[in-house]
């Protein structure tokens, strides 16, 4: 037995196959003005996934790209004060050499001895670097200026005693120490403090008849080292340039997918939207001709 279908049937038909058409319609005009795929999880939860895990990998490479530009620029901040370090030990070898020489005079003597006592103070200075309000010789202790008045002979000495490294992460299992032991530099326990070794070299220049110390061999031993802490830091800075770009590389890869998971294919969104449009137009007309006739169609 059939059932009969009747003008009320066929008109809640139409209105359900247009709200679908119109709902496809919107779908394709939303992909068009937002260019993504999907406007919420819902529309598709696998997309919506994905997506979410492109993005949660693009702000962990983010933080790693900081992270490695913050510790390169601490590195480069680092080797320029090591390069500072090294024209003043030069500059004081110079005068070493000219004050030793047994020619000058006591005045003499006592210029350069002044020039050296100067050049020790400016020495205070670089150990003292901060970049961003923190101290790069202090080890962790970056707080504390490490060159300071010593309270037991209330004498400036590099007492910072912290050798720790500091390290950024710039990698799932990535550490890169961006710091330089500065007790290695300022003071040694193998070659001596090198704020000892002015003071040594002025008390000598000013009272010739007490040198007894080989100043030169000193001053060479510290400028080897600090050529030996220069080509580490040199290296690691070559690391930390690798790790950038990699970093360069990652970010490329997640946008990439994050792209073509999320982002659509506006040439084909704008032929479904044109084909829904005539779809809907079609979808129009149909519904135009199952509307019952009313008595003023029949009059003439």
């Amino acid at each position: 037995m059939s059932n009969r279908v009747t003008q009320s049937m066929l008109n809640q038909n139409f209105l359900f196959n247009l709200n679908r058409s119109n709902k496809a319609m919107e779908k394709y005009q939303d992909q068009f003005s937002s260019g993504k795929k999907i406007s919420k999880p819902s529309d598709d939860p696998v997309t919506a996934v994905r997506g979410m895990f492109y993005r949660s990998t693009l702000s962990e490479i983010n933080q790693f790209k900081k992270n490695a530009d913050d510790g390169l620029s601490w590195m480069t901040a680092t080797d320029d004060a090591l390069d500072e370090v090294t024209s003043v030990i030069h500059r004081v070898r110079e005068l070493t050499v000219e004050g030793l020489n047994g020619t000058n005079d006591d005045s003499s003597l006592e210029a350069i001895a002044s020039e050296i006592d100067q050049l020790k103070e400016h020495l205070g200075e670089i150990a003292n670097t901060q970049m961003a309000g923190k101290y790069l010789f202090a080890g962790t202790d970056t707080k504390n200026a490490p060159y300071r008045l010593d309270p037991n002979d209330q004498e400036k000495k590099f007492i910072n005693q912290n050798s720790e490294a500091i390290q950024v992460q710039v990698g799932q299992t990535n550490n890169v120490q961006i710091n330089v032991n500065g007790k290695n530099i300022f003071a040694s326990e193998e070659i001596g403090s090198i704020f000892d070794v002015l003071t040594n070299i002025t008390k000598d220049l000013r009272d010739p008849s007490q040198s007894q110390d080989d100043h030169l061999s000193k001053l060479d031993a510290q400028l080897d080292n600090i050529l030996k802490e220069r080509a580490e830091l040199g290296a690691r800075m070559n690391r930390m340039e690798l790790s950038q770009t990699r970093i360069d590389d990652l970010e490329v890869s997640a946008t990439s997918l994050l792209s073509e998971t999320e982002d659509a294919d506006l040439s084909k969104v704008i032929i479904d939207l044109k084909s829904q449009e005539n779809v809907q137009r079609a979808a129009l007309s149909a519904g135009a001709r199952i509307i019952q006739s009313s008595l003023v169609d029949f009059l003439s």
